[in-house]
């Protein structure tokens, strides 16, 4: 039962309305005609037996009025009457005298009471209710009466007059909405039509023009999103040729490995192909990796914020970090610099922000010479709040930092010392922008080498 009830609430009318705009347009102006309609009658009704009442009144007083001069009598005692055969008691005139006796009807066998109230006054009689109005002479009084279902049969009648033109004229004003609604939407159903008759990879803006204001917003917005879907579609297959173009080389390179260690005749060759086949193998594991987290940051939707611990993130990425950075001769760790020592926490994904951690360590270790040294840290100036990762490797010149940024570019100062797919610095300006955040390159003004700046400025100061 309560299923029923729920399936049969308030919003179930709904599943009755047609699904096209026009025809529920059709179908609520069409009510509110015909509703129109019907409260003009019952007012044309009102109106019309108001008039027909004050039409009446007036003349039953101006009848009374006439017949104060008085009638004529017969021989019997009693004014001439109107014959049995021409009675009509719709209409009805009494004259009675001062004494009570009746000395006119115009319709006999009437029975109309005496009033003794002058003026106006319903009174029931003869199985129905007659408007009556007495006057009162020096000799006489004089009674004028009327049916009133005459009153409200002309009213009835004039009111059914005045609909007629309506009812002639509502097919005709039918019509002319439904024309007005099929020309007014002509422009949506265009639209419709343009957009079922595109083949997928058509992303052009849908013309605006001649669309009705309250269509035209929604268009502009559905149009915005084609433009950013566009985008998307071209950033994803630029990304995608650079990805093959990049695979190319290091899948050739394993199976050139691969046939080296087939052709190997001796032990030390085939442990020498064996480590090169390891090493391309971890190599484009390592490309692979990369790939499907850019993919995966710029097509994933944004992740709820929370507040993350920065110095937690750092020590447990250095901590990761730790044999790798020993087996290349790094010193690697929190920063000694007491200016890049105010731990804050910043709003972010925890996931994202440990990812762009990793990657800035990562490159540190395949660019920095051993013996170096690499640095995290973080600091709040009037800039804003930064995540500063820094190192005495080699650095990147002035001129190749806004290039290094883009995908599967490397610079030229390290380029030929780490195979290294330039990824990881698109991969941290992804996640950077994502969180609001700004990416700096520039050098070190204490190790010489790379400073990374990641830089909060909404939370500034």
């Amino acid at each position: 039962m309560t299923e029923r009830r729920a399936n049969n609430g308030p919003m179930s009318w709904r599943r009755w309305l047609p699904g096209s705009l026009g025809a529920r347009l059709l179908l609520f102006i069409g009510a509110a005609i015909v509703f129109t309609t019907v409260l003009q009658g019952i007012f044309a009704y009102r109106n019309a037996l108001v008039q027909t009442d004050s039409l009446f009144d007036y003349q039953m007083q101006q009848t009374a009025f006439a017949l104060r001069a008085g009638l004529p009598v017969d021989a019997q005692g009693r004014t001439q009457g109107t014959p049995l055969e021409d009675e009509n008691k719709d209409f009805i005139v009494q004259v009675w005298t001062n004494e009570g006796l009746r000395i006119f009807e115009s319709a006999l066998g009437a029975a109309l009471p005496q009033m003794a109230v002058l003026g106006f006054a319903d009174v029931p009689a003869q199985g129905t209710t007659y408007r009556v109005f007495s006057l009162q002479t020096r000799s006489q009084v004089i009674q004028i009466a009327q049916d009133m279902r005459v009153r409200q049969t002309l009213a009835r009648d004039a009111a059914l007059q005045s609909l007629w033109p309506v009812a002639l004229l509502a097919p005709l004003l039918a019509l002319v909405v439904w024309w007005v609604i099929r020309k007014s939407l002509a422009p949506v159903q265009r639209v419709r039509a343009e957009l079922a008759g595109r083949q997928p990879q058509a992303l052009a803006p849908v013309a605006v023009q001649g669309l009705p204001d309250e269509i035209q917003p929604l268009v502009l917005e559905f149009n915005h999103l084609l433009q950013r879907v566009s985008q998307a579609f071209e950033v994803q297959q630029h990304f995608v040729a650079d990805a093959a173009h990049e695979l190319r080389s290091p899948l050739a390179a394993l199976q050139l490995q691969l046939q080296a260690l087939r052709r190997a005749t001796s032990e030390a060759e085939r442990e020498a192909a064996q480590a090169q086949l390891a090493a391309g193998i971890e190599r484009a594991k390592r490309l692979v990796e990369q790939l499907l987290a850019l993919a995966r940051q710029e097509a994933a939707p944004a992740a709820t914020e929370a507040m993350v611990d920065l110095r937690q993130l750092a020590e447990q990425a250095l901590a990761d970090c730790a044999a790798a950075a020993q087996a290349a001769g790094l010193d690697m760790g929190l920063s000694e610099d007491p200016q890049l020592q105010a731990a804050f926490s910043i709003p972010g994904d925890a996931q994202a922000l440990a990812m762009l951690m990793r990657n800035l360590l990562d490159n540190a270790l395949k660019y920095v010479p051993a013996g170096g040294r690499v640095d995290v840290g973080w600091r709040q100036d009037g800039r804003g709040r930064a995540l500063v990762v820094e190192d005495s490797g080699p650095g990147i010149a002035p001129e190749e930092r806004e290039r290094v940024l883009q995908r599967f570019v490397r610079g030229e100062d390290a380029g030929g010392k780490a195979g290294g797919s330039g990824l990881g610095l698109s991969i941290v300006q992804t996640i950077a922008e994502r969180a609001g955040a700004q990416l700096v390159l520039d050098q070190s003004p204490a190790l010489g080498g790379l400073r990374v700046q990641i830089i909060w400025p909404a939370l500034a100061a």
